[in-house]
């Protein structure tokens, strides 16, 4: 059976539905089996995973895990290794499920005891490990186990296949993982630091594979704040090692990569952002992956030219990706990008490419370039990137939609010159949908995009905002649990209550409901911000001509306007202040009346102990406000 299956998947599959798989596992399992046909046994049914997926499937339904892992416990080390194999393959394949490998909590301790066995149970446990490492939960309980410290000596085994398995281990467990990341930096192996072995193992003489990996581990220890950004062994060798794998000499696996690596270790540092850039004419190189998918010397090689092509949208969204980590913070970079050869173009086709994930990294990208007010009005104007960008936002998944939403936002600023046409194609229905979602990303970046949008806008496009989103919603929002999405309503508010006679206009048909809303705020239990933002609100009212009555016939509201002249806080009683004086304003209509009943309210005398604060600002719109009184 062995000589007939190994290389042939027609006679798997023939073996599989003649029921081969239970009879192998009950020979595999049976005590009085030898220890040779049990081998033999695993080394076939080793054999049929090999094949296709659905090989995988037929010997998982047959329960194979349990029955390999049971023969762990065997004496014989030739059994176990041929257990292993199978297992590593089985756990390799993308249709078996990680969990198998924690069902059972006596597994990982006992895996962990059989890696000091032979260098076979060394590589194949730390390939099933870094296989199945998928998440923190997974990472805890490898680490708990003693996972660093069994496999951290393997590093330095003499066989290659060891070595490059226990580095992927690393990589896995240190991903995002700052108690992994932390305990690594101190590991020492033959009294060698552990980063430092890294920083051998990314050395150009060695295999890509381990350059590569050996990468990722110092990248994600860095990531996780193990090690500093500002450390040589990421500047000098880890960040240089990077960009070196984008080069059009290397295959496209590893110059995707490469790319996705270093985009992830930049990302949050404008330093290395700009070390990056220069490295090796980088930003150029990058435009190299929207060419061709196979390096000149590969193309030799028909079958690799055609796995390429079918590989080419990776390239791409590995591209989009650094780009947009390149571009995250720094202008002059941004700039650099955008004037690289038909980049704009390239970014506007990737909006629409049939690929979820490259439409994802397309929209990062221009997101990342769109922070930059002069793209905003030139590069971003020259090529009308609002028309695919409101092309994506139609029906996109939610992951595209946060960051094209995001956009949107930077696109409605009022210096930019895209607002009036995205305004003609009905972006206010859009984002007054976005508000009503579930996912509060997407409802914070509606709003915020909304408040852009009232932002010194004329009365027309107010009242379509007001219109659209209708006051029942406004309200919902005003009671958001989430933070950002009542900050940014409050923002909306304020803008949309800005010039007088918008603010007459919207406190006529709205004013109940607004200074419902603003008192229900400033009695709840909200942040200083929140309740700063709201007496802002107020203060815009009591700018209106006619609005102002809504707060001199409102007891309960001038009440807290005269609680928080006094709190605690500068800010707030800043923002109070303003209401006061935009209430006692001299020049305008009715302004006795106002200053009289405020007086009986003793706001006088609370301006006069605010005189002598001892913050200046506050003192200074104290004394101002009290200059109206003497007039």
């Amino acid at each position: 059976m062995k000589n007939a299956v190994i290389g042939n998947n027609k006679q798997k599959a023939n073996l599989i539905v003649l029921g081969a798989v239970p009879r192998l596992l009950y020979l595999l399992q049976q005590e009085t089996s030898s220890t040779e046909l049990k081998t033999e046994c695993a080394v076939v049914l080793g054999s049929l995973a090999m094949g296709t997926e659905n090989n995988v499937k037929s010997l998982l339904d047959c329960h194979i895990i349990p029955a390999l892992l049971q023969g762990l416990l065997s004496p014989d080390l030739k059994f176990i290794e041929a257990c292993l194999r199978c297992l590593r393959t089985i756990f390799t394949s993308p249709v078996t499920p990680e969990e198998l490998l924690y069902t059972d909590a006596t597994v990982i301790p006992h895996l962990m005891a059989l890696l000091s066995r032979s260098r076979y149970t060394q590589e194949y446990i730390c390939q099933i490990f870094s296989h199945c490492c998928k998440g923190p939960d997974h990472q805890t309980i490898l680490f708990n186990h003693g996972a660093v410290q069994n496999i951290a000596h393997l590093l330095t085994s003499p066989s290659y296949k060891v070595r490059m398995q226990a580095l992927k281990c690393f990589s896995v467990l240190a991903f995002e993982n700052p108690q992994v990341s932390m305990t690594l930096v101190n590991v020492l192996v033959d009294g060698e630091l552990l980063p430092q072995i890294f920083v051998k193992m990314l050395q150009r003489d060695k295999p890509i594979e381990m350059q590569l990996t050996s990468a990722k581990c110092l990248t994600y220890m860095c990531r996780a704040g193990a090690i500093r950004t500002d450390d040589s062994c990421i500047v000098l060798k880890t960040l240089p090692c990077l960009v070196r794998m984008c080069s059009k000499e290397r295959l496209l696996e590893e110059r995707v990569e490469g790319a996705e690596t270093l985009a992830y270790l930049i990302e949050p540092d404008v330093e290395l952002q700009r070390i990056a850039s220069i490295t090796d004419h980088l930003i150029a190189m990058l435009a190299d992956y929207f060419k061709y998918p196979s390096s000149v010397s590969a193309i030799t090689d028909i079958k690799r030219l055609d796995h390429d092509l079918k590989h080419a949208h990776e390239l791409r969204q590995a591209a989009f990706k650094l780009y947009a980590s390149l571009g995250a913070n720094d202008e002059d970079i941004r700039k650099k990008i955008i004037e690289t050869e038909n980049m704009m173009d390239r970014i506007v086709t990737g909006l629409s490419e049939s690929s979820v994930k490259v439409r994802l990294a397309a929209v990062r990208c221009l997101h990342s370039l769109s922070r930059s007010v002069q793209q905003l009005r030139t590069s971003f104007q020259d090529h009308a990137v609002w028309k695919p960008l409101m092309k994506v936002l139609q029906n996109a998944p939610d992951e595209i939609l946060v960051v094209a939403s995001s956009m949107l936002c930077n696109l409605l600023l009022e210096f930019s010159p895209s607002k009036e046409p995205i305004l003609e194609s009905g972006a206010v229905e859009l984002l007054c949908g976005l508000t009503q979602s579930e996912n509060p990303a997407l409802r914070v970046n509606g709003i915020w995009a909304l408040m852009n949008m009232a932002f010194q806008a004329e009365q027309k496009i107010k009242a379509d905002i007001l219109r659209s989103l209708s006051t029942e919603q406004l309200f919902r929002l005003l009671s958001d649990s989430d933070m950002n999405v009542l900050m940014k309503t409050l923002g909306l508010l304020r803008n949309l209550l800005s010039t007088r006679p918008h603010i007459d206009k919207i406190m006529s048909t709205h004013g109940k409901q607004i200074m419902q809303a603003v008192t229900l705020i400033l009695e709840g239990e909200h942040s200083i911000e929140v309740k700063e933002q709201t007496l802002c609100i107020l203060a815009n009212i009591a700018d209106g001509t006619t609005a102002k009555e809504l707060i001199m016939t409102n007891d309960d509201i001038l009440q807290k306007i005269k609680y928080y002249m006094g709190h605690s806080h500068v800010k707030l009683q800043l923002a109070a202040m303003f209401c006061i004086s935009n209430l006692i304003w001299n020049e305008e209509e009715g302004s006795q009346e106002r200053q009289d009943k405020l007086r009986d309210m003793g706001i006088v005398d609370i301006l006069h102990k605010l005189s002598q604060s001892a913050d200046s600002n506050l003192c200074d719109k104290a004394k101002t406000a009290l200059q109206q009184y003497l007039a």
